[in-house]
């Protein structure tokens, strides 16, 4: 009977030690990661939020200045001057990647397997490089000598425009063609795809659209403001841009004046966690639930953020 009590004794320990194993091992288990917004702007400028209203900044480890950030196949990729690119799993901790560049890139979009980033240098390069795991870039011919400022993914096709008119399509991110619009007189500077039409929008108010990427019809709003990024999201495309001028449209083709009260330029606009969010000179931070009511938030630098991105 002794023996019986000892060996249930054994028996009963091994099985608490074991239970209490099992749930320090189940609460140290990572949870499915958090929903996060991004900003880059000059002099290194990294900014994280989750909710949109309360911002943190990052060490980013260059005072480079900042141009472009996305999120994708669980990487954060930054680029920016000197053919600047920085990764991060996590929006926190970043590391420099070789681009095997010095120029200015723009902005980085993913798709098809493909990171692929875009820009120029002071003579003109139109500059295109590619990476599957954006650690290790490889330079493409891009066909111009113009400046190249943004590009998107969608219906099958990258698409990326720039200054003096400049539109390029893709099927493979490796080989372009070029779709440029008539008019050279026109910077471009933000695209995105939605409700089966890309949007384009630059210089003067100038506003593009098309169903398919090459064929292109202008939809120029009533202004003379440069405007920028353009974004879609909860029924409404929103561009924004010189002046802090914001419009809306719920087709891409009609526009209607949003402006909030600032003269600060706003430079890109992304919408994430049922929120669109504007970013621009002077640490400009704007939110709204539907594009027309905003709000300003404190994002705690006065560096210029020039662009932002939702990780889901």
């Amino acid at each position: 009977m002794k023996h019986l009590l000892i060996i249930f004794s054994v028996f009963l320990f091994s099985f608490i030690i074991f239970s209490c194993s099992e749930k320090e091992e189940s609460s140290t288990t990572p949870t499915t990661s958090s929903p996060l917004f991004v900003s880059v702007g000059n002099s290194g400028t990294i900014l994280t939020s989750s909710d949109g209203t309360t911002w943190t900044s990052k060490t980013s480890g260059t005072t480079e200045d900042l141009y472009g950030v996305t999120y994708a196949n669980s990487t954060f990729v930054v680029v920016g001057t000197s053919g600047t690119i920085l990764t991060s799993s996590d929006g926190t901790t970043w590391t420099s990647r070789t681009s095997g560049t010095s120029n200015y890139l723009a902005n980085v979009t993913y798709a098809n397997s493909t990171f692929v980033t875009v820009g120029d240098n002071a003579t003109g390069s139109g500059t295109i490089l590619t990476s599957t795991d954006a650690t290790t870039w490889t330079s493409r011919t891009s066909g111009t000598t113009r400046r190249l400022t943004e590009l998107t993914y969608a219906n099958s096709i990258f698409i990326i425009v720039g200054y003096e008119g400049t539109i390029l399509t893709s099927s493979d991110g490796i080989t372009w063609v070029d779709r440029s619009w008539s008019s050279r007189l026109n910077r471009f500077n933000g695209v995105t795809y939605a409700n089966s039409i890309f949007v384009v929008t630059g210089s003067a108010g100038r506003i593009l659209t098309s169903s398919d990427g090459t064929s292109w019809d202008n939809r120029t709003y009533e202004t003379s403001n440069y405007l920028a990024g353009v974004t879609y999201g909860n029924s409404t495309f929103v561009t924004v841009g010189e002046s802090g001028i914001i419009l809306t449209s719920s087709d891409g083709i009609s526009w209607d004046n949003r402006t909030y009260n600032t003269s600060s330029g706003l430079y890109h606009v992304t919408y994430g966690n049922s929120t669109f969010m504007t970013v621009g000179e002077s640490g400009t931070i704007l939110t709204s639930s539907d594009g027309i009511t905003w709000t300003a938030r404190t994002s705690g630098t006065s560096n210029t953020l020039n662009k932002i991105t939702y990780k889901e």
